[in-house]
């Protein structure tokens, strides 16, 4: 029989399909080269367990690193393990309710990791910004986990089409150490050269670094002066090896008014005109859907007119919710509820309703203060003995926030309308 002139086009697009690493329109990966239409999720990548091969022990879960037992625990959400084999757990000295033992997970081992990227594709999160803790920085074990757990959100990243940038923490860092940063930021695009990767989020035509902490009260804690934060910005906004960057400023909600948790010095104002996005901090500054309605319409409406006649773009912050009774004992468990969700989807409504073009949502991995949206187990540990206490997703799926997420990427996009505050996701029938 006669072949169709086709056939063998059609046989050479099947290999180069196969051979290519093609992905169904489902699985696009995300476009490094802008923040505008994304919603980010913040990746601490902060937890290891003894045995991981970081010699850390068991780092953010408990107090003093020990392993996990009733009266050390500092976190008050558990992670949902059911995908994780063997190797990628580690026992701890807690139960469940059916005396199995609890288990943890370790950011320093590279599957981990890439497993939480396949589930930002699975569920149409745009990316992250990795989390790098400048005081962590001093120590050799600090640093080389750092450094491990960003070639592993790299190996992520590429693997799952997902895009990435560094977010400096310099909370803590004493004056006059701006160096420090400078110094870090230096050998690391040496190392690495990150900002060269296909994957990393750029911005107005430049790569994309985020500096958190700007302008903050101290509350007697070290911070870096003002004058620290302007050698900072203009080295990286003018650094030559880098091309210079983008700079996103983290900075406090009252920063526009120099009130709140602001510092009240003027300069503020002026450092962050330097910046090329400004993300105002809003866990635990209101409470409930209404009252955050109410930020977005007296804070976040004239900060984003603000940034406007300045050519600024602004990052609002989303939190599903908050609770650090673990960690601070006097703090009551579960302070802000996420009440099924809605909580955490007013935010994402009266944000696109004041006008926001892009997200920030804290955090994808912190159970430590259960401002998690990654897959987080409502069947927690119970002892053995009494003071074990966790919140849980009341009941909810364990993607629940992860799908949330995903749907709030297409609010932001203005590819879903806002008439009204209602769930995307329906939410499961009470027993």
């Amino acid at each position: 029989m006669k072949k169709r002139p086709y056939s063998a086009l059609f046989a050479a697009l099947l290999l180069v399909l196969l051979f290519a690493g093609y992905t169904s329109p489902s699985c696009i990966a995300i476009t490094p080269t802008t923040l505008t239409g994304k919603v980010m999720v913040g990746y601490q990548g902060w937890f290891n367990a003894e045995g991981d091969g970081a010699k850390r022990d068991y780092n953010h879960w408990t107090r003093g690193s020990v392993m996990p037992a009733p009266g050390n625990v500092r976190v008050d959400m558990w992670p949902d393990l059911s995908e994780f084999p063997a190797a990628e757990r580690f026992p701890t000295g807690l139960v469940h309710a059916d005396g199995t033992r609890a288990e943890v997970f370790s950011s320093h081992l590279r599957p981990t990791v890439v497993r939480h990227f396949a589930w930002m594709e699975e569920h149409g999160i745009d990316g992250v910004f990795l989390q790098r803790f400048i005081n962590s920085l001093k120590r050799g074990n600090s640093l080389a986990a750092n450094n491990a757990v960003l070639e592993n959100v790299r190996a992520g990243a590429r693997q799952h089409g997902r895009v990435y940038a560094l977010m400096y923490d310099l909370s803590s860092l004493a004056p006059g150490q701006a160096d420090v940063l400078i110094n870090d930021w230096k050998k690391l695009l040496r190392d690495t050269r990150l900002t060269s990767d296909p994957t990393y989020l750029h911005h107005r035509g430049k790569p994309l670094l985020a500096l958190w902490g700007c302008g903050f009260k101290s509350d007697n804690k070290p911070q870096p002066s003002l004058d620290d934060w302007r050698k900072i910005i203009t080295f990286l906004k003018d650094d030559k090896e880098s091309g210079g960057l983008a700079i996103m400023l983290g900075v406090p909600s009252g920063w526009r008014t120099l009130d709140r948790d602001s510092v009240a010095d003027p300069a503020l104002l002026k450092l962050v005109a330097l910046a090329d996005v400004i993300s105002p901090w809003t866990p635990g500054r209101y409470r409930t859907p209404e009252a955050a309605a109410a930020h977005a319409a007296t804070c976040w409406q004239p900060d984003i007119a603000w940034c406007r006649e300045r050519r600024i773009d602004f990052l609002p912050v989303a939190f599903p919710g908050f609770s650090w009774h673990n960690m601070k004992p006097e703090a009551p468990l579960n302070a802000i509820p996420r009440l099924q969700g809605r909580f955490f989807w007013s935010q994402i409504t009266a944000a696109k309703r004041v006008g926001a073009e892009m997200l920030y949502v804290a955090m994808f991995d912190e159970v430590d203060e259960a401002t998690a949206i990654f897959k987080v187990t409502n069947a927690p540990p119970v002892g053995p003995g009494p003071g074990v206490q966790f919140i849980t997703y009341e009941g909810l799926p364990s993607d629940f926030y992860l799908r949330l997420t995903g749907f709030a990427g297409s609010v932001i996009r203005g590819e879903r309308p806002v008439a009204n505050d209602e769930l995307p996701i329906p939410l499961p029938a009470r027993p």
